[in-house]
């Protein structure tokens, strides 16, 4: 016979499932549909489907931005998807894309993600609509978020650490984390760079959320970070240690390569190979 303790652990353990499916990444919630008509869904073949991979966000009629961790090695004959709220449902707000052009910065770090930040060029430029819109992002010279400034980030990453995976997008408000703090060897140490920022939001005393926390997560990556309505960072770190108190997500500050995001995307460059 199941003793009164066992139960009490099946029963935790069955509460804090059901949490972590309900509540989307990390503490969030599903958003509005096409509320955030920028968001992107960069998805590679998995079988006979398109499998979702990495967020990514619309800069321009023919640009998405991303980061340089979702695609190191090329295209691969990856696909990218506007106008997605459900994954699994048929939209007729959906457009998909071959990637013409991958532009992954030169610079880009691959031990600690440092510069990881990538341009996609659509194969075309994208029909605009009430689901599919560009979104600003800040240029250098412009005011960046800084410790507990509210920020807020959208995807369709894991909703725990065990992988599981929302069909619709989510969205979290975070708050931003003092960069000296990033930088303390109980968090990331040397690897926490001038070009990133780091954000979470901390379940109050006594949490009700199994996480602790509010945080991006795995498949998040790519997504944007928003202060006030413009995109300032990108999702990079998002999916290492997710819901750890000292392992917020990491998220490259974009206003730091406006030289380079204008060159690339004015620049006439040949077709990246498949």
């Amino acid at each position: 016979m199941m003793l009164e303790k066992d139960l009490l652990v099946v029963a935790a353990l069955f509460v804090s499932a059901l949490i972590s499916h309900t509540e989307g990444i990390l503490g969030g919630r599903e958003a509005a549909p096409h509320s955030r008509p920028y968001m992107a869904s960069i998805q590679v073949q998995e079988g006979e489907n398109m499998k979702h991979e990495c967020g990514g966000f619309v800069v321009a009629e023919q640009w998405v931005m991303t980061a340089v961790h979702c695609l190191p090695t090329g295209p691969n004959g990856r696909k990218v998807v506007l106008g997605v709220h459900s994954l699994s449902e048929p939209e007729d707000t959906k457009q998909t894309f071959d990637i013409l052009e991958l532009h992954n910065h030169p610079n880009f770090n691959s031990d600690n993600y440092d510069n990881d930040i990538s341009l996609i060029k659509l194969d075309r430029p994208f029909n605009a609509s009430e689901a599919v819109s560009a979104l600003e992002y800040l240029r250098a010279g412009g005011t960046n978020p800084t410790t507990n400034d509210v920020v807020e980030t959208a995807g369709w990453g894991s909703l725990d650490d065990l992988g599981n995976r929302p069909d619709k997008l989510q969205e979290v408000v975070v708050d931003v984390v003092s960069s000296i703090r990033c930088r303390r060897g109980d968090y990331f140490g040397s690897k926490f760079t001038p070009n990133m920022i780091c954000a979470h939001r901390l379940c109050p005393t006594p949490c009700d959320k199994p996480t602790n926390k509010d945080d991006s997560c795995d498949g998040d990556s790519g997504g944007p970070l928003l202060f006030n309505g413009v995109a300032v960072g990108i999702t990079s770190n998002g999916g290492k240690k997710c819901g750890q108190i000292r392992k917020p997500g990491i998220y490259t500050i974009i206003s730091h390569y406006t030289e380079w995001i204008s060159t690339t995307m004015t620049q006439q460059a040949p077709a990246t190979e498949d």
